[in-house]
């Protein structure tokens, strides 16, 4: 069951089919509640501060840290060059939100912890690549 309020996640369509294809058709759990509780939208009519796949964001942890990250598939991620998988517990937080939100996740510890989303750097989209 999710916790999402409506309005607080975008997904776009091309990110929504591809996403639901993971793992041969059946996400894990986590992503399956998020494609459900997102709302849809064409990638040509995407906000340009919604952050999706392949955006590069910058992030403010409550540590006070800043991070350049960039949202990927799992076959893409690097976490010490900053691409996170969008199935890591970050990538599933930062999916579909905007500038300015605040974000938790658990980490495996089991330590919640909490960002901020301060920049949009790029976006796919946003410079009119509506396909990757």
């Amino acid at each position: 069951m999710s916790n999402i309020a409506p309005g607080e996640l975008w997904l776009t369509k091309l990110d929504h089919g591809r996403l639901f294809k993971l793992n041969g058709g059946h996400p894990p759990d986590a992503l399956t509640d998020l494609l459900d509780s997102a709302d849809l939208i064409e990638s040509a009519h995407v906000r340009a501060d919604v952050v999706t796949l392949y955006s590069q964001v910058l992030v403010t942890q409550d540590d006070g840290e800043q991070h350049k990250l960039t949202l990927c598939y799992p076959d893409d991620a690097e976490p010490h060059a900053g691409f996170i998988s969008v199935l890591s517990p970050v990538g599933l937080a930062l999916l579909g939100r905007r500038v300015g939100a605040q974000v938790s996740w658990t980490m495996p510890s089991g330590k919640q912890r909490l960002l901020t989303i301060d920049a949009m750097l790029f976006q796919p989209e946003a410079s009119g690549d509506h396909t990757t």
